[in-house]
């Protein structure tokens, strides 16, 4: 059973995820406030956090920076301001994925749910690889590692899950749906907008590793991995 924490100074806020994620089989800690969010994740095995931007004592952002400092932690933000959404996902940690406020407690179950398939590493099958390449970058699917010669590349599970995606089929366009489908599965409402901030994310990160023309835009459709066979 999956742990999530939720952090959020609401307290009815706080009720209404608690009942929506127990009630598909999850178990939930609470936080008041940042400082509090930190305490808990210590004393507990967190899989996922549930972040709200504007807490006292240390804000959702603080309190993002602090746990990832400890590991890969996936979270999610909630934000009372679609405007927060680039500054959200854009961060040099970044988020995995948020729901704005007032928000519906099965989207955010939906999204949570999403992100743990994310974040664990896909069953083994005799013909499915373990590893994917392309050019000096590598993708370790059961560590859930990134690397371009060598060096790692700190993903988020969402951004991991996106550039897998394009690594499967270089030279493929994937329309922004396609992506969606496959990083956070069918029926989940997703922006372009959202989209457009994780590649961008992708695309810092390996840029600063060295791979500064891995991902191309395809103007009006998608995104692909550039195909040196093309």
């Amino acid at each position: 059973m999956s742990t999530i924490l939720i952090a959020d100074d609401d307290g009815h806020i706080r009720e209404v995820v608690r009942y929506a994620l127990q009630k598909d089989g999850l178990k939930v800690v609470e936080a008041a406030d940042g400082k509090q969010a930190l305490e808990r994740a210590r004393e507990h095995r967190v899989d996922l956090a549930v972040l709200d931007i504007l807490m006292p004592e240390l804000d959702g952002i603080e309190v993002l920076r602090a746990l990832r400092q400890r590991g890969p932690l996936p979270v999610v933000f909630l934000t009372s301001r679609a405007e927060e959404i680039d500054r959200v996902l854009g961060l040099e940690l970044g988020a995995d994925d948020y729901v704005v406020k007032p928000f519906s407690p099965r989207e955010l179950v939906a999204r949570v749910k999403a992100v743990l398939r994310r974040a664990r590493p896909a069953p083994k099958e005799s013909a499915a690889p373990e590893h994917l390449a392309w050019r000096a970058l590598r993708l370790d699917l059961e560590r859930h590692e990134c690397r371009w010669d060598g060096r790692e590349v700190q993903l988020t599970v969402t951004e991991f899950a996106l550039l897998a995606t394009l690594l499967r089929r270089p030279g493929k366009v994937f329309t922004r749906d396609e992506l969606i489908d496959r990083a956070w599965g069918p029926g989940i409402a997703i922006t372009d907008r959202t989209i457009d901030s994780h590649v961008r994310r992708i695309r810092k990160k390996l840029a600063d590793a060295g791979a500064t023309e891995a991902i191309e835009t395809v103007y009006a459709v998608g995104y692909r991995l550039k195909d040196d066979n093309g």
